[in-house]
């Protein structure tokens, strides 16, 4: 991140397909492989590639998360109201002070709060195939589509009980279903590729 973060957010890295900026770095990792037919082991260092990724609308987000949580963690600790599982948290964004006389006074640690908000907005990814940071974040997005395909098969398609009485009328609904989610993936293909999400929805 901090090789990146200088240069990331220019215009040469910005896509205005995603409305976001994307950069890549060739990295490395350690592989190992266990042959047990073998018997033997196969260590390597091989070749990986790390996509990351900028989004504004991301970052805003995170930050309106994150200052939720502070609002919520302040409330705890000047109720006197903790929560033994939010203890590290405690910790890490606020200093406790107990006097006599003023009582419970807290106190924000902005260092520790700046060092968590520079990296809202950051996502990121690694291949060890895939060069290009665009075409590896839309093969990714298209997982996802494939997450709410099984979603739609469940609920708007009514295969969460499968509501059938014989093998060969599972096997026909399932063929059926299967189709449907072959022209769901081509659809928002053909839509991504002609940029129609812009004023159509699927």
């Amino acid at each position: 991140m901090e090789k990146v973060r200088s240069d990331m957010r220019t215009w040469t890295h910005y896509s205005q397909k995603y409305d976001l900026y994307a950069q890549s770095s060739l990295i490395s990792w350690n592989y190992t492989q266990e042959r047990p037919y073998k018997g033997d082991q196969i260590t390597s260092e091989r070749r990986m590639y790390l996509h990351l990724y900028f989004n504004s609308e991301k970052a805003t987000e995170d930050e309106r998360r994150q200052n939720i949580l502070l609002i919520s963690l302040q409330e705890e600790l000047e109720s006197g109201k903790r929560s033994a599982e939010h203890e590290k948290v405690y910790a890490k964004y606020f200093d406790v002070q107990t006097t006599p006389v003023r009582g419970c006074k807290v106190i924000a640690r902005q260092e520790a709060i700046d060092e968590t908000k520079k990296n809202y907005g950051y996502f990121a990814l690694i291949s060890n195939d895939i060069k290009d940071p665009i075409e590896a974040l839309e093969i990714y997005r298209n997982k996802d589509l494939v997450e709410k395909a099984f979603g739609n098969l469940k609920e708007r398609l009514n295969l969460r009980r499968t509501l059938v009485s014989s093998d060969l009328s599972l096997d026909g609904k399932l063929f059926v279903e299967f189709i449907a989610l072959i022209y769901l993936s081509y659809i928002k293909k053909k839509m991504q590729d002609g940029e129609l999400f812009k004023k159509y929805t699927i």
